[in-house]
């Protein structure tokens, strides 16, 4: 007899569906044969499958068993098939009766029967919807994650015996209620503005950058608070909507780092060590799986020791910061994956780190510093919107006040920075794929940037005497917008470039 059951095929950040064929024939020996390109763990789900069945208390046919999974030309991978195998098994060998037309399975079998948790779930709920398919059966502990997409029915499954009753009506399985997002958004930070001391220049340039999702590079002197800045940052950015944690809540779901999160409301900080690799970062494999700029997606990638990173994991970043994708090619496939992240980056002025430090002296030589600062490439500096020195704090602005919270908080803050969201929400509400300033192309530039006459001369003279880029110069028009979103000013004001023109690098001055 020969059984269908729907599945699924995580692909990138999406998934597609796969019919699960089962067919049990009495001719030939006993075997149990799968095709389909599956890989290893696919492969191994047989024993999984044959103990599963046995535990439960059905009987595993000691027939010609042949499973396949189509489309035959998509590689299959991971260990999800294996609640599927089981049931189509079942349903083939004549002990379960049932129709599974209209619904999906996920889950991974342990050898007593029961259910363990599967990676991409999400991805997997949100094409089931898609395709009409009207239930799904995961696993327990992906139960809250698959709840998040509603119109469809979710059913939380322990264990196969369990599902065996359901699908035969002995016993029904209890759906899954929605989650919603404002039940689980939670505003714990574990740094707050409150807490650092001074630096009011680098506060502001924090804010500014929160409120249009600008990449920003420190450089000071060990010490004076470049990390504890960046660890902050995420206090005082905006709350993310449902669209963008659903995002990315898929892509940590496919990369295994989901654990007991349902949604992911936070966004997300990654803090790499300057030692990774390129796959490491970009993302890669002989299955490709998001790197660090995939999983700090409508998040901040942080990244410390900036000229430590190797030269070509950092060239790598070049074309993601500009598109917001990455594309993976590997032998197996070609994956795309996003990447519009925030990149904070922080680096010493030189090797000891006391170049232009007035209270300490550098011990380094001139040869040195211009290799130590040539580690990163100028394009590479160009894609950066704000550049900040980070003084070292003065004895005074840390000892004044102990004790006395004079500082202002981060809520404060993040309360201005979500004004100043919420207007780029409204200026970009018919471009979905706009969502803040910073992602604003030339075209965009010219319909929402408007620039008085005093704005563009004061812009024409900054070309001539800094001797800016063209990606420069319209860097400066979207750090002013954002300048002015923060301030509600419906036009950008002279003083808006003035300021946004604080933030180029040195080099440009000379």
């Amino acid at each position: 007899m020969l059984a269908k059951v729907i599945s699924a095929a995580v692909v990138g950040l999406n998934s597609l569906p796969v019919e699960v064929e089962v067919d049990i024939s009495s001719q030939g020996l006993p075997s149990f044969t799968i095709v389909g390109l599956p890989d290893k763990a696919v492969e191994e789900s047989k024993e999984r499958v044959r103990s599963a069945i046995k535990n439960t208390g059905a009987d595993f046919p000691a027939k010609r068993i042949t499973v396949n999974l189509a489309p035959a030309d998509l590689p299959k991978e991971g260990p999800s098939y294996d609640l599927p195998i089981a049931l189509g098994i079942l349903i083939a060998s004549e002990q379960l009766k049932t129709d599974t037309v209209s619904s999906m399975f996920i889950g991974e079998l342990s050898l007593d029967g029961k259910l363990r948790r599967s990676t991409g779930v999400l991805s997997s709920v949100i094409m089931a919807k898609d395709k009409k398919i009207t239930s799904i059966f995961v696993p327990v502990a992906n139960a809250i994650e698959a709840s998040v997409v509603k119109g469809i029915n979710v059913y939380p499954v322990t264990s196969l015996f369990e599902i065996f009753n359901h699908l035969s009506g002995k016993a029904e399985i209890k759906k899954q209620k929605p989650l919603s997002l404002k039940s689980i958004y939670s505003e714990s930070f574990e740094f707050d503005m409150k807490d650092i001391k001074g630096q009011e220049q680098a506060k502001r340039a924090f804010e500014i950058a929160a409120a249009g999702s600008h990449n920003i590079l420190l450089k000071g002197p060990p010490g004076a608070g470049k990390t504890l800045l960046a660890r902050t940052l995420p206090s005082i950015l905006p709350k993310a909507t449902f669209d963008e944690a659903l995002e990315i809540t898929k892509i940590y779901s496919i990369s295994g780092y989901l654990e007991n999160d349902s949604l992911i409301t936070k966004r997300p900080f990654r803090s790499p060590h300057h030692t990774t690799s390129y796959i490491g970062l970009v993302g890669g494999g002989a299955y490709p799986k998001p790197g660090d700029i995939s999983l700090a997606h409508r998040g901040v990638l942080f990244l410390d020791e900036f000229p430590e990173f190797q030269r070509n994991v950092l060239e790598a970043l070049r074309q993601p910061m500009e598109d917001g994708f990455v594309t993976v090619s590997r032998a197996r496939g070609r994956i795309t994956f996003p990447s519009k992240f925030m990149l904070v980056a922080a680096q010493n002025p030189c090797p000891c780190g006391h170049f232009g430090d007035p209270m300490s002296e550098c011990r380094c030589t001139t040869s040195e510093i211009l290799r130590y600062q040539k580690r990163i490439s100028g394009p590479m500096l160009d894609r950066i919107d704000i550049h900040l020195e980070v003084p070292a704090v003065k004895l005074e602005k840390l000892v004044a006040d102990e004790g006395k919270d004079n500082e202002e908080d981060s809520s404060s803050v993040r309360r201005r920075v979500q004004k100043a969201r919420d207007l780029q929400t409204k200026r970009f509400a018919k471009n979905k794929k706009i969502l803040t300033n910073s992602e604003m192309g030339n075209k965009e530039i010219k319909k929402y940037c408007i620039l008085s006459t005093e704005c563009i001369d004061l812009l024409k003279l900054a070309v001539t005497k800094m001797k800016l880029s063209a990606r420069s110069y319209s860097r400066i028009i979207k750090v002013s917008q954002t300048i002015a979103d923060l301030e509600g000013s419906k036009e950008i004001k002279p003083a808006h470039i003035a300021e946004a023109l604080q933030y180029r690098p040195k080099m440009d001055y000379l």
